[in-house]
């Protein structure tokens, strides 16, 4: 927010923040590992026709985002750009044309500084991939940063971007926002126009925001809702709330879901923070329908069974990849059409039970953020990327990704707004140690209302 503040004042010209921004991004990004492709020409050029506008018109004649540097995840199409998907299967070729989401925010006034790091196709809750370095966590370079935002978060977190958008389809903001001390954001299923997919049947992925504040958040909401009045709520305070307390997850018959300490420290202190706000605590029980695990895989991994690879790539695949690819490839049509139609009855049923209370609160990760190879089963073999040898469990990466995160995708399921706060961190001090966050999920149109409980509560 000061940073916008001090553009539209004319404090501080868009090249010089430009100028700043790649400077941080090429003196740490090589550690870090949170961007794939630097895009310098472009960010000045558009710095450059930003200042022209700012020098020829009044600042109330100026779009939201003036100025303002941000990057894009690497599965959403930059024109001009090379877009990965993280994936060495893949011919790597500029694309033709901006996605939507990209247009959203140039016509917003924002600056594209380049690609973020992202695991392939986005389906894993860590942002590691064969063709370039991992995104790691800024707080701890052993750890992950969290996927499959995990590059933008570990931007955002490092200092490396004010803020950026990410993608949720399953927690994909939510989990690296928790896992790098950040405000995340998922927006409730067709709010944000611009991140509507043919490749997500179950209608699961929207973009969000990554920010260090709410009020930044609640500005980039502006952008993804034109007409939005995020920002002039957010600072206000919100009603007292019913909030029901859970632990309960989708997972918990497929999968173990054990929190560590850690995660229920975290709980613990957003009950803290929520009660001394003057917010009603109670516990809830929820029950959700134990068909729930293979129906979600199924939609979850329909896409990457669509996806064009030539036969003769499909070896250059991760093991996950792969074999969920493979797995989707020999699914039936009625296969896929019955887990869609037993999704759509796990949202009306899990959503009547969550309507017994304004918000529902839980962790937002069971575990402290897991270093980098945890998942792969590559923790101890020196980190190495890109490995052509990385462990063929893709079964047992995708179960230790459950139980990372066991509270993330019913909430895209339903189809309901979810914020993830960082409320804790393992020393006990904001800043040191491991952040650990919490999460609160509210009915369809609550958007405003997470955003102001945050802020309310100091974030």
């Amino acid at each position: 927010m000061a940073l916008r503040d001090r553009r539209r004042q004319g404090e501080v010209s868009a090249v010089e923040v430009a100028s700043h921004f790649l400077a941080g991004i090429e003196a740490r990004n090589p550690l870090l590992g949170a961007f794939i492709t630097i895009t310098a020409d472009l960010a000045m050029e558009q710095a450059r026709a930003a200042d022209t506008l700012r020098n020829a018109g009044t600042v109330e004649d100026l779009p939201l985002l003036h100025g303002m540097p941000l990057a894009f995840k690497d599965l959403t199409d930059v024109a001009g750009v090379v877009t990965t998907h993280g994936s060495a299967a893949l011919d790597h070729k500029p694309a033709p044309a901006d996605a939507p989401l990209v247009s959203l925010f140039k016509e917003s006034g924002a600056l594209t500084l380049g690609k973020t790091q992202v695991p392939e196709f986005g389906l894993t809750a860590y942002s590691e991939n064969r063709i370039a370095p991992p995104s790691r966590n800024p707080h701890a370079l052993s750890r992950s940063s969290g996927g499959s935002s995990g590059g933008s978060a570990a931007a955002v977190a490092a200092g490396l971007l004010p803020f950026a958008p990410g993608t949720d389809g399953g927690g994909s903001v939510r989990i690296p926002a928790a896992a790098c001390g950040l405000v995340g954001l998922k927006p409730g299923r067709g709010l944000v126009a611009a991140g509507e997919s043919a490749g997500d049947p179950a209608r699961l992925v929207v973009p969000g925001p990554l920010a260090r504040s709410a009020a930044d958040a609640a500005l980039m909401m502006d952008a993804l809702v034109p007409g939005g009045q995020f920002l002039a709520t957010v600072r206000g305070a919100p009603p007292r709330l019913r909030i029901g307390v859970t632990l309960d997850s989708p997972w918990a018959n497929a999968f173990p879901v054990t929190p560590e300490r850690e995660a229920l420290d975290a709980l613990r202190t957003g009950e803290t923070l929520l009660d001394h706000a003057g917010h009603r605590l109670g516990d809830a029980t929820i029950r959700y329908d134990n068909r729930y695990p293979d129906a979600f895989t199924t939609a979850w991994t329909a896409g990457v069974g669509a996806a064009r690879i030539s036969p003769s790539r499909e070896a250059l695949l991760a093991p996950l990849t792969r074999t969920f690819r493979r797995r989707a490839q020999q699914r039936s049509p009625a296969k896929l059409a019955e887990a869609l139609a037993l999704l759509r009855q796990f949202e009306h049923d899990t959503a009547a039970q969550y309507a017994q209370w304004d918000l529902l609160l839980m962790p937002t990760l069971a575990q402290t953020p897991r270093p980098i190879g945890w998942f792969t089963g590559t923790e101890h073999g020196g980190e190495r990327w890109p490995s052509a040898h990385w462990p063929g469990d893709a079964d047992g990466d995708y179960r230790r990704q459950c139980e990372f995160a066991p509270w993330s995708s019913m909430v895209n399921v339903c189809g309901l707004p979810a914020i993830s706060i960082p409320v804790h961190w393992t020393e006990g001090t904001r800043g040191q140690g491991l952040p650990m966050g919490i999460q609160l999920v509210g009915p369809i149109g609550s958007e405003a209302l997470l955003l102001q409980v945050a802020h309310h509560l100091g974030y």
